[in-house]
């Protein structure tokens, strides 16, 4: 086997992962497009242990990590956009920056109600 074919496939592959990653707003089609680049990488790892002949197969290995670690970030990933899309009714990335507290000119969050109204002085604590 040459290890062209699986080297230009898997460029090919990441390439257009990045695109996706760059050029998308849907939060679910950016994490596909993750996929493609972590695919992308297990192809290389795969056809270099095939290439090399390794005896220890570390790079089948290490796509099984890989493989996990990306099972993992899907799981949580996916859990993330729908609790987004529950709250905001849009998965589109350029709404998630709305999500961030606003705070008050001072710096510090605001706050409903009095800004004493949970805390007691001293003059109360002895009444």
């Amino acid at each position: 086997m040459h290890l062209a074919y699986p080297a230009v496939l898997a460029a090919l592959l990441f390439c257009t992962g990045l695109y996706g990653v760059l050029a998308r707003r849907n939060a679910i089609l950016v994490l596909m497009s993750v996929e493609l680049m972590l695919n992308a990488v297990n192809l290389n790892l795969v056809a270099f242990d095939v290439w090399l002949r390794d005896t220890l197969h570390s790079g089948q290995a290490l796509t099984l990590f890989t493989i996990a670690i990306a099972a993992a970030e899907i799981g949580i990933g996916l859990a993330i956009v729908l609790a987004v899309y529950r709250n905001r009714g849009s998965s589109d990335i350029d709404r998630l920056r709305d999500t961030a507290e606003t705070g008050t000119a001072d710096g510090h969050p605001a706050t409903a109600g009095n800004a004493t109204a949970g805390h007691t002085t001293n003059t109360e604590a002895t009444a």
